[in-house]
């Protein structure tokens, strides 16, 4: 731990410009005696999984007053893959990451702030913001934005989610609904701001936060709408001041116990696929090798069950379900056999006094959260691939593969980037025993590594996605379901064996074994090798830059 704050260490005599500058703002002298705390948001318009977040930074700053602090606010950038609306725009989703990341140590150490609050919700903003915490490496606190209620039942599911719009077109395409129809869900299945109702990327990586001690807990589920995120936010900003008073900095929080506490939650809980490059990065922050990290979800792929039911692993529960069964405290208390308990937390109490104690105003459910010894599937929520066709890894979701599909044998029909498959899929191009290779999507290929759930969202729609599969060296939706494989190491643009796939090979997929092979031989794979090459599609701006010194996906995409 930190040294305990002392009164008047923010602004000594040696500074008094800076304390002339800051009652410019109406400060008054008496703020510089007491914790000087920054709360970030990453309020925007556009998502709605942030449309909340200023309101939220409110309850933050009343909660630093309340507990004696002066708190200062400012903001950071927030991309959402839902939003990018063409392969160019979500190509930006994953590098904003490293944006955010630095935005924040810039802001924290250029002014020297005793203590941050982090208030974001979405898929790349959380984890660029636990980089940022582990970074700093002072007292840090994460506050989610919550997540969104879910709409009218739609194409099997219970609730509708923010995804059903491209299953219905897809349904389009084939001519099994009018359009009519995709255009009346738009309405209806996103009926509230938050996050995405699935355990997508958004919900995992805020669940991920509570998992490593970052966040209150319980506050991860709870939704955007509920009063409970505001006594949450009030309660957060209360917290932080205590942290800094203590001397509590996130490098005590976030150690190699307590990431590997999160991979098994994230394992029990179904999380996202995308959840394995963020950990890697954010234990890049702390020093702990990509490699290292992939070994622990490989060993926890092998140990624990799915224990916690969620779309897409369920079609009738959704993270509000989540919150209602008890969220996070409640997996934790049916891991508590084989977590690390006595990881200390923002609560300066362990993670297993918090579980413990926490108390949630609905009755458990079975149906949504159950224990290890009687686990939902024995297979991993995660799991890491090999084979001749990932010789680093790749990484598949078999809690949102149907049992049928999670050995597959087919033939490849190959593309060069999503909008190539797209346009296939919508001309029903792909049939039946058909693996869809998606290549030249990883961190230097597209570049940044663009998100895949519209191809899969489309093969859904149009019935295929249990007599289809796709692989790709880009990332995927928490979201997805059908047979899929990402993030395959090394990547078409580096020469890896996804970029030698010719259409007409044979594929072979088992989630269940764990491997994913190309049926052609080591001397066929050589010759056509001695052909590859490789031209970078963007040749100017922050992708460029981000191509030349972005690593692979299972190195955590983190810049060198």
């Amino acid at each position: 731990m930190q040294k305990k704050f002392e009164s008047g260490t923010f602004m000594p005599d040696s500074m008094l410009e800076c304390r002339a500058i800051y009652k410019g703002n109406g400060f008054s002298e008496d703020d510089f005696t007491r914790p000087v705390i920054g709360v970030c948001d990453s309020f925007t318009d556009i998502v709605p999984g942030h449309r909340n977040l200023r309101e939220l930074s409110e309850q933050v700053k009343y909660g630093v007053y309340r507990a004696g602090g002066t708190p200062v606010e400012f903001g950071c950038i927030a991309v959402c893959d839902g939003v990018c609306t063409t392969h160019s725009g979500s190509r930006y989703s994953l590098p904003s990451r490293e944006i955010v990341a630095d935005g924040i140590e810039i802001m924290a150490r250029a002014h020297r702030l005793d203590g941050l609050v982090l208030v974001g919700s979405c898929d790349k903003t959380v984890p660029g913001m636990l980089m940022a915490a582990a970074r700093l490496d002072i007292p840090c606190i994460f506050l989610a934005g919550g997540c969104m209620l879910g709409g009218p039942s739609f194409g099997g599911k219970r609730k509708a989610d923010s995804t059903v719009p491209e299953e219905a077109y897809g349904m389009y395409q084939a001519g099994k609904l009018d359009r009519s129809k995709v255009l009346e869900l738009t309405d209806a299945c996103c009926p509230t701001i938050g996050s995405c109702q699935h355990m997508a990327t958004a919900n995992s990586m805020c669940c991920m936060a509570e998992a490593l001690g970052m966040s209150l807990p319980g506050s991860a589920a709870i939704p955007a709408v509920y009063n409970d995120r505001i006594r949450a936010a009030f309660k957060t900003g209360e917290t932080i001041v205590n942290m800094v008073r203590e001397g509590m900095t996130s490098r005590d929080i976030i150690t190699e116990k307590s990431i590997r506490n999160a991979i098994m939650v994230l394992m029990a809980s179904g999380g996202s696929t995308n959840c394995v490059i963020h950990t890697c990065a954010i234990a890049h922050e702390i020093g702990i090798p990509a490699d290292t990290v992939m070994q622990w979800f490989e060993e926890y792929g092998e140990t624990v069950p799915l224990i916690a039911r969620i779309n897409p692993a369920s079609k009738e529960f959704d993270c509000e379900d989540f919150y209602h069964a008890g969220g996070i405290p409640e997996v934790q208390r049916q891991l508590r056999s084989i977590l690390y308990n006595d990881c200390i937390t923002v609560t300066g109490k362990t993670i297993q006094e918090n579980a413990a104690s926490y108390h949630s105003n609905y009755p458990k459910n079975p149906e949504v959260i159950t224990s290890l010894a009687k686990p939902f599937s024995t297979l991993a929520g995660l799991a890491i691939m090999h084979g001749n066709l990932a010789p680093d890894t790749a990484v598949a979701k078999p809690a949102a593969i149907a049992p049928e599909v999670r050995h597959f044998e087919g033939t490849a029909i190959c593309f060069s980037g999503e909008e190539e498959a797209n346009d296939a899929i919508g001309r029903q191009l792909v049939k039946p025993g058909h693996v869809v290779v998606i290549r030249y999507a990883g961190p230097k290929g597209a570049p940044g590594m663009p998100e895949m759930f519209k191809p899969m969202k489309l093969l859904y729609g149009q019935g295929l996605n249990k007599s289809t599969a796709l692989i790709t060296d880009g990332r995927f939706s928490g979201t997805n379901n059908g047979c899929f494989v990402g993030h395959i190491s090394p990547e078409a643009a580096l020469g890896g064996p996804i970029a030698l796939i010719e259409d007409g090979d044979r594929i072979v997929i088992d989630v269940i074994e764990k491997r994913i092979e190309l049926l052609v031989s080591d001397e066929e794979l050589e010759r056509r090798r001695k052909a590859f090459h490789f031209t970078p599609p963007v040749t100017e701006g922050y992708l460029a830059r981000y191509s030349r010194e972005a690593t692979s996906a299972d190195q955590g995409g983190v810049l060198k």
